[in-house]
């Protein structure tokens, strides 16, 4: 509690019931200022090297249908060579035309993600909605530590 001291005399002190809002303003500016300079930080594009997928394989169909994007941008269907123009007509041959067909899509490492939407935008107005990504499967690694090693 805190106190006011009048000017017209006597011992008694009268208690004053006003907050002190002051060190309240304080500790928000303080707080205001630290998430000025904390939300920039927050913001920050990283850079991410992706790994590689080390998931068990699922079984591969008994013919699949392989779509390839190369690194300059052409497409094969299978092993033939194909252009985005004639790749529904291309895979409805190859797959009797059944739309529930996964496709096996594959591209080229330097192949930017851009492209290799345009391709599954294609594949997707041909009416092909099964399209399954191939990638490079690794094995998985060790546990960091004191684990056994193999001879």
């Amino acid at each position: 509690m805190a106190a006011r001291i009048r000017e017209g005399g006597g011992d008694d002190l009268e208690e004053n019931h006003e907050i002190n809002v002051t060190p309240f303003i304080d500790v928000m500016l303080v707080l205001l200022i630290i998430f000025m300079v904390a939300a920039p930080l927050a913001t920050v594009d990283i850079n991410v090297d992706l790994p590689a997928s080390a998931a068990t394989p699922q079984p591969r169909p008994d013919k699949p249908l392989y779509v390839t994007l190369k690194q300059d941008l052409s497409l094969n269907v299978g092993n033939d060579a194909a252009t985005r123009e004639t790749l529904g007509a291309t895979l409805d041959r190859l797959s009797q035309n059944n739309k529930d067909t996964r496709i096996f899509l594959r591209a080229d490492k330097a192949v930017g993600y851009g492209e290799l939407m345009n391709v599954m935008n294609a594949l997707r107005q041909a009416g092909y909605l099964k399209i399954a990504l191939v990638g490079l499967e690794t094995l998985p690694t060790a546990p960091a530590g004191g684990g056994a090693t193999a001879p």
